[in-house]
């Protein structure tokens, strides 16, 4: 006797309807917000939809959760990009404060704003050259400390160290900014 497992044709709708909710769950435990994990869960549905045949999927479930991971992934990565600079105290990373990324005309941010800059390349100016080198090619060129270290023909470690007191000392320079402005 041969068992015969008939599949069930796929479509879009019924995948939704059969895994929305907890992939929506699953996002959601994953990431900060409502909103991203919708923004996460809509772009798993873009990409589902832009298969050509859903029946070529062997598992949907696996399929959906993988690329929901994925998404999460990219989302991290954005938002840490994003925010490079705002003042970790044990990463020892510099991260750009939220109201810096934001547009608009009010004119407290835009103030915050041009403060924020000001003080921070006045702290630039104040590093030893090397030090300021290595902080504005590897945190606002993004260049890997490695190519820095390939570039200058100096040890790896030596850029780290650098890099971390160009850090420790923007730090020390940028605090009163996210003690008086950013923690109210």
């Amino acid at each position: 006797m041969e068992l015969v497992v008939e599949r069930k044709k796929m479509n879009l709708i019924n995948v939704i309807g059969d895994y929305g909710r907890q992939l929506f769950g699953f996002i959601r435990s994953r990431v900060s917000s409502n909103e991203d994990a919708e923004d996460i869960l809509q772009d798993v549905w873009y990409q589902l939809s832009s298969q050509a045949k859903l029946d070529d999927i062997e598992s949907i479930s696996g399929w959906l959760y993988r690329v929901a991971k994925n998404r999460i992934t990219d989302n991290y990565r954005k938002k840490k990009s994003a925010n490079r600079l705002l003042l970790d105290e044990e990463e020892e990373e510099l991260t750009i404060p939220a109201f810096m990324n934001e547009a608009g005309n009010n004119p407290e941010t835009a103030q915050l704003q041009k403060l924020f800059r000001e003080t921070l390349f006045e702290a630039l100016d104040e590093l030893p050259e090397k030090q300021r080198n290595v902080f504005v090619w590897n945190e606002l060129e993004d260049i890997t400390l490695q190519e820095i270290a390939d570039r200058e023909k100096e040890n790896i470690k030596t850029i780290i160290s650098r890099k971390r007191y160009a850090v420790q000392h923007l730090k020390r320079r940028l605090e009163f900014l996210y003690t008086d402005f950013l923690n109210d």
